[in-house]
Formats: C-alpha cells, structure tokens, sequence
C-alpha cells in the first residue's frame, strides 16, 4: 500500500510540474543507442527543416545509460525518448514505474545486424558463432565434459588452424551498450550452445548457463572502446589484425574503410539481414514518454516524421543509411501506436 501511495504521488508531483517547467527548454531531447542514433538524428534533423522549430537534442549514451536516464522521472530535466538496440528489461520497465514514467509508448523502428569488421585493407574473415565464443568467452569447456578453464586462446589459428595466425584482438561496446547486450545474445551464447552439456544447463541452472555464455574475457583479448564506433574505425585501420563489433548501418556508412566479416558463410548485407539468413541481427526500438507530449514542444512532430514512409518505408531515407526496415503489417502497426499515443501494457515479453 505505502508504495502504491509513493507512486500515486511521484506521478502527481510530476504533472504537476511538467505544465510550468515546459519553458526551461524549446526542444524535445533524446538519448541512447550509439546504433540508433544516426537513424534519430537524420529525422531530427528533417524534421528541424522542415517544421522550423528547435532541431531535437539527441545524446549518445547507449541502450542501458539512456535507459536509466530515461526512466528516472517525469518532467524536463530528464528525456523524453530514448534509443535502444535491445528490447526493454523488465527491471528497465519496475525502474519506470517506480519514478513514475509509466505510460510509455515502445516503437520496433527496424532491424540491424551486428558485425564483426576488420580493416577493408586485410581479408575478411569466415568465423562460426563456435569460434567467436571460444575466442571471446571468459572461460570456455575444458578436455573433460562439464569442465570450465579460463580462456587460454591467444590466437585466432589456435581455435581453428584455417584461421589466421594473428593474436585475438577484438574492440567493441561496453556492457551499458544495447550492441552489447545483442553481442553477448546472439553471438556468443549462439556459439556457447554448441557444446550440448552447456546447452541442457538452460533447462537445468539457467543462472550458470547465461554466465558462461554471456561473461567476455577481461584480459586484453576484448578490448571495450566506449560507444564511439568511429573511434573503433580508427583503430581498425591503424590495426588491421583487430576486429570491431557495431552495427551493420555503421558497417554500411564506412564500406571503404572496413569490411564486416561472413558469419556462418553469411555476409552481413541489407537483404542477409532482411531475409534473416545472417545470424547475428536484432531489432532497434525507442520508448516516448506519454506525460511529455504537449508539454514539450515538437515531440508530436517528430514522431509523425519518424514513422512517415518517406522516412521508415522500405525505400525511406532511413533504408538508405543502412537501416532494415519493418515488413508493410508492422509498420503499420506501430505507426498506430505512435500516432495515437498507446502506452505498453506491461505484460509485453519484456
């Protein structure tokens, strides 16, 4: 009761406050997703032109910093939207709803693939889910089955002799990173389930099967560099041994300066990601804070540029920065949602 009571109150205060503090500032502001950021800030920036109001303010925080943000009240010192390249958690939504953010419009915007990019100068490499786990994985399965040792892999040939003999270098986001979260589910734990015995422990110990399969080496083999990915560009082309993970639309901005490599035989392209035959790809979403509309100016606009077929369509603006987009039925879906301002429900698969 007492915390019903703390919540009836936490959304109270913040209408209250919201209507006065609408002066403090003339422009929507937006956070998140490195990945989905260059999506936003293209419409913002459309958007901007051709409605001559306050272009929006979007921050590159990453899924789980704009998440946090986002959720930690009502009112116009926090954001109004925020990017992510993961589905909210369940603990992101409770975290919502305890400070009072709660109704809150989800929008699937498109999909995106996750790549694995070494320097346009070098090969590209034919990696397996197996073989990116072992060489990632903190500890990987020893000589006896059910036996974890730390990962003792330095090289790539010593996962697979057909690989190259050069050390494992790999730069990419850190844990408060969507891509992150995307990496560590479809990559590696798409490779720690080929050993069967980690496998069965999803049906049996789920806590240890996400630790094994989820937990990155600390020691110089994954190298974390923020959720700057031209920063990791860079590094690419100073290294061009090393690898880079980010997303398929920074992949497909930077074509002449780094190459993603096959995964399964796949190459990550528009139409492997489209038809889903490239394993590693996940959906981009953003979250808008109902309370905020009307209040904070341009936020109705922006949404209505976003989800116009112009923008998302399947030859929208957006598609042209690399961005996958959604098949006719679901765009017409949450364009609905978004135009008519439908909160979730909360008993969504969160």
């Amino acid at each position: 009761m007492q915390k019903i009571i703390q919540n009836f109150f936490l959304v109270l205060c913040a209408t209250c406050f919201l209507a006065p503090m609408a002066q403090a500032r003339d422009s929507l502001e937006i956070v998140g997703s490195s990945t989905v950021y260059p999506f936003a800030t293209v419409v913002a920036e459309r958007y901007g032109r051709a409605s001559g109001l306050a272009t929006p303010k979007i921050e590159s925080t990453g899924s789980g910093g704009g998440m946090k943000l986002f959720c930690s009240g009502l009112g116009t010192s926090f954001p109004d939207i925020t990017n992510s390249s993961r589905r909210m958690k369940r603990s992101e939504w409770d975290n919502c709803q305890a400070n009072g953010v709660t109704e809150i419009i989800e929008v699937l915007i498109g999909f995106d693939g996750i790549v694995l990019a070494n320097a346009a100068s070098t090969k590209p490499l034919n990696l397996t889910r197996r073989e990116v786990f072992l060489a990632l994985a903190a500890q990987v399965p020893g000589e006896a089955e059910g036996q974890l040792i730390d990962n003792p892999y330095q090289k790539w040939s010593d996962i697979n002799p057909a690989l190259p003999g050069t050390r494992i270098e790999v730069m990419g986001p850190p844990p408060t990173s969507g891509t992150r979260d995307a990496f560590a589910e479809l990559a590696l734990e798409g490779g720690c389930k080929a050993f069967l015995w980690i496998a069965a422990l999803k049906s049996t110990d789920k806590n240890r099967y996400k630790n094994v399969c989820h937990t990155v080496r600390e020691d110089g083999h994954y190298i974390e560099s923020g959720e700057n990915d031209n920063l990791i560009v860079q590094k690419l082309e100073a290294n061009p041994d090393s690898l880079g993970v980010f997303g398929f639309s920074f992949l497909d901005q930077n074509e002449d300066k780094v190459q993603g490599s096959l995964i399964e035989g796949v190459t990550p392209d528009f139409e492997s990601i489209a038809d889903k035959s490239y394993p590693i790809s996940r959906p981009l979403y953003f979250y808008i804070k109902k309370a905020h509309v009307g209040v904070v100016p341009g936020i109705e606009g922006y949404l209505k540029e976003f989800v116009s077929e112009k923008a998302w369509g399947m030859d929208g603006y957006l598609a042209e920065k690399g961005m996958i987009p959604l098949g006719d039925e679901l765009r017409v879906q949450y364009a609905e949602s978004v135009l008519k301002l439908i909160p979730m429900k909360g008993d969504e698969s969160l």
